[in-house]
Order: structure tokens, then C-alpha cells, then sequence
């Protein structure tokens, strides 16, 4: 029985030393697999007999047995590649992908050569698709928040879209000596601009003193040129300007004679005033809004303060949906003010009656409405609403929106024009000024006036055409970032990654590819770089963490004792023919 007990222990050697070849050979045939993760053989022996002897009972091995086989996860080295979407994960973590056809189960891997294949879908090369976040920016923070829950990325669109121009900026120095007009001509720049699309000059060359071009984008990504003319003010310390664009551009349906009425191409008109040591002070601006009916040619046509006063009803600019209505006389004091949303009504809320001046009512979206009495005129009291979404400055809103004379919109006066036929945009006019609620304040940067040739600093619009996706980044962050032919830089997307309690009891599916299972635990996704996950690097891949000259020890000892265990087989064999041949 003895000499039978051997042989089997012998034959259970060849057996776990033949899986651990196996192991070894799988290692060594995967050194250059990408994100492939060796593994180790686990020995252990199997439960011994007792047998009887002098000294009481005593324990016989009966062979070894395979314990388990374990992964070893630790972290392979980068090769740099030249694609971009080609990542690796520096630490723990790992991709999380699905099969194209079976969107319910997702799948785990570290090899991370992945592409856009042709319809946007982020796949790697046996077409899983990645899964992350879509991305958005916030747009009171600027920050980049991660949008819902982790989904397939997919490119929707290779284009980005246009944006119209909502802010111009223009600092220049205005001579202070006038340059070719010391003291401003007698006829205000308003009045002699000519907007007949019949002409081919507009303004006179000798009508201003300076004029700049700057470049903004309609709704659709076509540019045109806004220009701006400045003069010498009859007022000490005065510059006059107009905001015009070109005549045949203009689409405001506010002219009776759309192809030779004078006032086309006009958007507005201000003031600039000057401190004794060249510094901005003040501002005005008007719109030039028209009459609807045909504009003289002088172009009279500009809006006064009209105090809003007695039943009324208007529409604020900012945010386009708030309409307020006073009830009765609107006496400050005595009539309540309903403010509507949506513009149905539906979501409206009512401001008391009862309020002191600078008392501040909270309404929805996060914006508040402040109070402010104005002038006493013949039929009661006047109330100007002041919206200021949180700590921001104060958004004046007035009962038409065509004096801008001193009213401001986030901060700085603005322009309308109308380059398509029923869209206006609404254009902020910065000259390097800002409003605190009481007067101008003048930016590090603000246009001056000072005794030199006048010029134009610096300028600069928001806005942009239609652009086309030219290339892709990818950051630590796993932020997928996209460069567009307008010049944009938009983050697209977040790559997801996933973590497990025991990375040990994951299924190895082939192809890269791991699977959760209870003894796993389940997965728990997150940011790369947050919550115990690895960052990413972009162009570069995970290479195998074989290490080759250790495989190759092992397979030396694995082979020693697979020769050793055959001996034990080969010597019982002697020793039991041995045992028949006493027969004979």
C-alpha cells in the first residue's frame, strides 16, 4: 500500500507542476500583450494519512495539490505611442467597457488602445465601447461638471457649433488734443452718418477724428464689421463715438425704406468723459431704435427716459422670459407688482406692495429683484427694477429697453443689432469700464485720453464661426478635450474608471477583458484621479508586468521538479516490479 501511496503522490507532483508550466507558458506567450497581468501558481499539500508506528501514529503525505492560480496586478510599464486616445492608467483602476451588442453587462480592462470608429463611438480594437461622462461647463462657475451617469462616449457631432458675439471690447486712446479736429465738429456724428445703401462712403473722412473695426459673429458663424467712429465733443474732457455696422447688413425692422433710409447701418451713439489726468469717468449710450414708420433724414430718432409710471406692462431684456406688470396706479407703497415667468403666466409670483426702497424679493432661478424709487413726476411715485442674480452687480431693468442712456446690463452697456432678419443680438460695450452700482469704474486696461496720436490698444469680441474637429487630447483627469478649426478648445467627455474590493475574484473573459463577480464585489466608479483611482496618461499603453528573466526561473524549477516527481514514478514502477518478480 505504501509503495501505491508514493506513486500517486508522485503523479499528483506531474500534475500541478504541468498547470504551472501552463501558467508560466501563458505568461511568457502574453509578455507583450497590452495591460495583460500575470499570474502565480499557488501549492499546497494534500491531507495526509495516519499510520501506525512505534511511538503511537504518525502523518504520510499523499502529494501536492493546485492551491489557486492569483493575479498579479501590479503596475506595467508606459510605452509612448502616437495616438492620443491611446491611455494608460497610472495605478489602480480600470476601464469600463460594454459590448457593442449587449448594453446591460459592462466589462473591466487596463489595456487602453482605444479610437473613434466612424459612427463617434469610442471603442477599442474589438469594438467595446468605453463609457464615461458626458461633459458641460458650468455657466455661473466656468467649471466643467460631469453630466448624469456614466454612458456610452460617443461623438454625436465632429462639428462645433457657432456662437453669436454677446460682448465687444475696445480700448483706445483718444488724443485729447483732438488730432485733425481740436474741437469737434458742429454736427453730431449722428447726425451726419448717411445710411443709403446707395452711397458709397457713409461718413466723411474729415467728420471724425478716429475710428476702429472690430469683427463680430451672427448666430449662424457669418462675420461682420462693427465700426466705431469717435470725435471730439464740444465738452472739455469729451469724446462723441457711434457704433455703426454696414448699411446693407442691417436687418432691424425699424426703417420704412429698407435699401435708402439714412439711418441703416446705425446702432447707436455716446458719450465719453475724461478726468483732467485722462482717465475714463463716464458714459453714456442710446440706441438709435427708429420709429417704425420712416426715419427722418437727420436721424432724430432716438429714445428719452421715459419713468415707468401707472399701469404697465414690459419685457425685461435680461433674462428674456420676465415680464413685469404693475397692477392699478403702481404707487410705490400701495399696488403689488406681479412678475411673470415664461410668459404665461404659469409660473408667476407676486413682489407686496408693501416695500421699503432697496428691499430685495427672491424669485425663481436663483435671481432677486431690488427696488429702487425714482423721480417724483405729476401722477405718483416711479420704480425702477433692479435683477441681481447673487453676489453679481445689479442688472437694470427698464420698461423698454431703449434708453441705455446710464442703464447697465451685466455690468456694462449694450448694443442691438440684427444681421438676419429677427434676430437681434444683444452686444455688450466695454471700453474698459465697469459699473458698482453707483459710478463708472475704470478696468487696469480702460480707453484714455491723452496727448498722443489716438489708436486702438487693444480689442477683442466673443463669438465664433462653425469649426471642425481637428484633434483630440485626453488629460489626467480623463477629460477628452477636442480642438476645433474655430479655434475652440471644448471638453467633450470624462473617461470612467472602476475599482473592486477584491480584484482577485474578477473572471478573466479574454480579449483584455475581466468580469465582475460576487466574489468581486461590485464595481465603484469614479473620477480618474479621485477616491483611491489611478490618472491617466494619454499616448501611452500599459504594457504586460511579466517579468521574463523570473518566468523564466521559474520555468527551470517548475521543470526540475516535474523531473524529479517523474523519477518517484519511475522508481515505484522498479520497486513494484521488484515486489512481483519475489514471486518467481
Amino acid at each position: 500500500m505504501g509503495l501505491t501511496s508514493s506513486l500517486f503522490s508522485g503523479v499528483s507532483g506531474l500534475s500541478v507542476l504541468g498547470n504551472a508550466m501552463t501558467v508560466i507558458g501563458d505568461n511568457i506567450a502574453n509578455v507583450n500583450t497590452v495591460g495583460f497581468k500575470s499570474s502565480r501558481v499557488n501549492f499546497q499539500d494534500i491531507l495526509s494519512q495516519t499510520v501506525a508506528t512505534q511511538s503511537g501514529s504518525a502523518q504520510v503525505g499523499r502529494g501536492t495539490a493546485l492551491g489557486d492560480v492569483t493575479q498579479a496586478f501590479g503596475q506595467g510599464s508606459f510605452e509612448s505611442t502616437e495616438s492620443p486616445t491611446d491611455l494608460a492608467i497610472g495605478g489602480d483602476g480600470f476601464f469600463v467597457v460594454r459590448h457593442p451588442n449587449d448594453a446591460e453587462n459592462d466589462f473591466y480592462t487596463r489595456a487602453g488602445g482605444f479610437r473613434f470608429d466612424k459612427s463617434g463611438n469610442f471603442v477599442n480594437a474589438s469594438g467595446y465601447v468605453v463609457k464615461g461622462w458626458e461633459l458641460e461647463r458650468n455657466p455661473l462657475t466656468g467649471e466643467v461638471e460631469d453630466v448624469g451617469s456614466i454612458a456610452d462616449i460617443k461623438l454625436a457631432n465632429f462639428t462645433s457649433p457657432p456662437e453669436a458675439t454677446d460682448s465687444v471690447s475696445v480700448i483706445a486712446n483718444l488724443d485729447s488734443e483732438g488730432g485733425n479736429n481740436t474741437t469737434g465738429s458742429s454736427t453730431a456724428l449722428s447726425e451726419v452718418w448717411n445710411g443709403d445703401t446707395n452711397l458709397d462712403t457713409h461718413i466723411g473722412d474729415t467728420a471724425y477724428e478716429y475710428q476702429t473695426t472690430v469683427k463680430v459673429y451672427d448666430s449662424l458663424g457669418s462675420t461682420h464689421d462693427v465700426t466705431i467712429y469717435f470725435d471730439k465733443a464740444d465738452a472739455d474732457q469729451s469724446y462723441e463715438y457711434i457704433v455703426t455696422c454696414n448699411p446693407a447688413e442691417d436687418k432691424r425692422a425699424i426703417f420704412n425704406d429698407p435699401a435708402a433710409d439714412a439711418g441703416l447701418g446705425l446702432l447707436g451713439r455716446g458719450t465719453l468723459d475724461f478726468s483732467a489726468a485722462g482717465v475714463l469717468t463716464n458714459m453714456t449710450f442710446e440706441r438709435f431704435v427708429g420709429t417704425g414708420g420712416g426715419l427722418t433724414a437727420n436721424n432724430t430718432s432716438w429714445p428719452s427716459a421715459v419713468p415707468v409710471t401707472g399701469a404697465y406692462s414690459g419685457t425685461a431684456a435680461l433674462p428674456a422670459n420676465y415680464t413685469f406688470t404693475a397692477a392699478g396706479a403702481g404707487t410705490i407703497g400701495t399696488n403689488a407688482i406681479t412678475v411673470n415667468v415664461g410668459g404665461d403666466g404659469s409660473g408667476s409670483f407676486t413682489i407686496p406692495s408693501t416695500y421699503a426702497d432697496g428691499d430685495y424679493v427672491q424669485g425663481p432661478d436663483g435671481m432677486r429683484f431690488q427696488f429702487t424709487v425714482g423721480d417724483v413726476v405729476a401722477g405718483g411715485n416711479n420704480w425702477d427694477v433692479d435683477i441681481i442674480a447673487g453676489d453679481s452687480d445689479d442688472l437694470l431693468v427698464t420698461d423698454n429697453w431703449a434708453d441705455m442712456s446710464g442703464h447697465i446690463v451685466n455690468q456694462h452697456l449694450t448694443f442691438s443689432a440684427d444681421f438676419l432678419g429677427g434676430t437681434d443680438m444683444e452686444v455688450e460695450l466695454n471700453f474698459g469700464t465697469g459699473w458698482d452700482g453707483t459710478s463708472w469704474v475704470p478696468d487696469a486696461l480702460s480707453t484714455s485720453y491723452y496727448s498722443s496720436a489716438s489708436t486702438t490698444v487693444f480689442q477683442t469680441s466673443t463669438g465664433y464661426g462653425a469649426g471642425d474637429l481637428q484633434s483630440i487630447s485626453v488629460d489626467t483627469d480623463g477629460v477628452i478635450t477636442g480642438q476645433y478649426s474655430n479655434g475652440q478648445v471644448t471638453p467633450l467627455f470624462r473617461v470612467a474608471l472602476a475599482k473592486f474590493q477584491n480584484v482577485q475574484g474578477l473572471f478573466k473573459e479574454g480579449g483584455n477583458l475581466f468580469r465582475e463577480t460576487r466574489n468581486s464585489g461590485e464595481a465603484i466608479t469614479g473620477q480618474p484621479g479621485t477616491n483611491g483611482l489611478g490618472s491617466i496618461a494619454a499616448n501611452s499603453l500599459e504594457q504586460s508586468n511579466v517579468d521574463i528573466s523570473n518566468e523564466f526561473v521559474k520555468m527551470i524549477t517548475t521543470q526540475r521538479g516535474f523531473q524529479a516527481n517523474s523519477k518517484i514514478v519511475t522508481t515505484v514502477d522498479t520497486m513494484l516490479s521488484d515486489v512481483i518478480n519475489m514471486k518467481r
